[in-house]
């Protein structure tokens, strides 16, 4: 397969904590949404490609096997949205707040490992 996110395939997304990985599977739907609020289709389809492949190597990473279900009906509901008919009423905002709550997760647990009082 050809990543796109070539150091991460290679085994640095593994390192990465699920609230670390989601995040940044937000931070490419955050592109994908900004870019089809632009008007640039290429770009935004482009995001939206490197955001199926983070969920991927997330989806085969063996700490999150039991949130699967969670990861898996992410990629499904995104797919709905972003490619297919949005069968699920989903719209930006939500998205935006659903992958807010990882990045705020991790900030927070970050915090906390780092003798950081909140």
């Amino acid at each position: 397969m050809n990543f796109q996110h070539k150091q991460l395939a290679r085994g640095r997304w593994y390192e990465l904590s699920l609230f670390e990985q989601m995040a940044n599977i937000g931070s490419e739907v955050e592109r994908t949404i900004s870019w089809k609020n632009k008007g640039n289709k290429d770009y935004s389809e482009r995001a939206f490609s490197r955001a199926l492949e983070l969920l991927g190597l997330t989806i085969a990473d063996k700490k999150n096997r039991l949130r699967l279900k969670e990861v898996t009906r992410t990629k499904e509901a995104l797919a709905d949205y972003f490619v297919f008919e949005n069968q699920y009423n989903s719209s930006d905002k939500q998205w935006q707040n659903y992958f807010n709550h990882f990045l705020l997760a991790h900030s927070l647990n970050s915090s906390r490992n780092c003798g950081v009082k909140s």
